[in-house]
C-alpha cells in the first residue's frame, strides 16, 4: 500500500544516517543508484528525502547502506518535498542555483513562453543529468540538463 508523509523529520533523520552510512562505506551516489536500478539523479533525491522509492530499490539501497527495515519502508513512503527550509540558501552550491533563477527565471520565463506559451514545465514528467566536462580555457565545467514535460494551460 502507499503511504504520504505529513511530518518530514523521520525522512530528514534516515537522510542523515543515510548519508553517514553512504561516508562510512565509501560509496558514490552512482555506486546507490545502481544497486537501486534507478538514475543517479532520481536516486540520490530519494535518499535524501525527496521522492520514494520502489520496494525493489529500497530495500537494495537499505540492504547496501546496512539500513534496517524501518529505513525500508521510510524510504517507500511519499516525502513531504522541499529540501531548503525558508529564507535565501546559505550553502553555497544551492545558493548559486537560487542566484542563476533570481538572474535568470524572467529570462527563462519569457523564452518558454514564447517557444510554448502560456503553460509549465513539469517537475514530475522530468529528468536531470549533471555531467563534468573539460572546459577548452582550463578546468572543468558541469553541464546540468533540466528535460521537463511542457504543460499548457488549459482554461476551464
Amino acid at each position: 500500500m502507499v503511504h504520504a508523509q505529513f511530518d518530514p523529520t523521520a525522512r530528514r533523520e534516515l537522510a542523515v544516517a543515510a548519508v553517514e552510512a553512504k561516508t562510512v562505506k565509501d560509496l558514490t551516489w552512482q555506486q546507490i543508484a545502481d544497486a537501486a536500478g534507478l538514475s543517479v539523479a532520481y536516486t540520490t533525491a530519494a535518499v535524501l528525502g525527496q521522492h520514494p522509492l520502489p520496494e525493489e530499490s529500497a530495500r537494495a539501497v537499505a540492504g547496501l547502506l546496512g539500513l534496517d527495515e524501518d529505513a525500508v519502508r521510510l524510504l517507500r513512503t511519499i516525502p513531504i518535498r522541499g529540501s531548503i527550509d525558508g529564507g535565501i540558501p546559505t550553502d553555497p552550491t544551492i545558493y548559486r542555483f537560487h542566484e542563476m533563477l533570481q538572474v535568470y527565471g524572467t529570462t527563462l520565463k519569457a523564452l518558454v513562453h514564447e517557444q510554448f506559451g502560456d503553460g509549465i514545465i513539469s517537475a514530475i514528467n522530468f529528468t536531470l543529468d549533471v555531467k563534468k566536462v573539460a572546459d577548452p580555457e582550463g578546468g572543468d565545467r558541469a553541464v546540468i540538463t533540466l528535460d521537463g514535460k511542457y504543460l499548457p494551460t488549459r482554461p476551464f
